[in-house]
């Protein structure tokens, strides 16, 4: 369990002012399309920190910080992993080797991008909305 959550400073200081950037530009993306519970937590053995939006007991996605470094992770269920599969022509490469290469679990396939810019912001966006229906307007 997380004591406390970091604040701006910190987390800066953790990624570094051009990650932190991004970092708060996927946040704002997100929560522009989205109203969300937001809860930190550690992020386990591998990263200082998680980042999650849920709703109603449901994980949409989860950002991860660690010293230089970003995760963006989503779990695609069944019916979004069959709508990805009919749809991947018009994903990029690096969306579809990330789908093809992720774990699928009992729960979903989990996918982990590592983000050094917003160039796949667009794409997993799209992803968001096949998990689900943004919720703002």
């Amino acid at each position: 369990m997380l004591k406390r959550e970091p604040t701006l400073n910190e987390l800066n200081i953790l990624l570094g002012d051009s990650l932190f950037a991004v970092w708060q530009e996927v946040c704002r993306k997100i929560e522009e399309k989205y109203e969300m519970d937001r809860l930190w937590n550690t992020g386990g053995k591998k990263w200082d920190y998680e980042y999650k939006y849920r709703r109603g007991g449901k994980t949409l996605c989860a950002l991860y910080a660690k010293d230089h470094t970003i995760g963006f992770m989503i779990i695609l269920g069944k019916s979004e992993r069959e709508r990805f599969e009919a749809e991947q022509e018009n994903y990029s490469s690096a969306i579809i080797k990330m789908y093809d290469e992720s774990v699928t679990y009992h729960d979903g396939k989990w996918m982990m991008f590592e983000l050094t810019d917003l160039s796949l912001m667009e794409e997993l966006m799209k992803l968001l909305y096949m998990k689900r229906r943004p919720n703002k307007r």
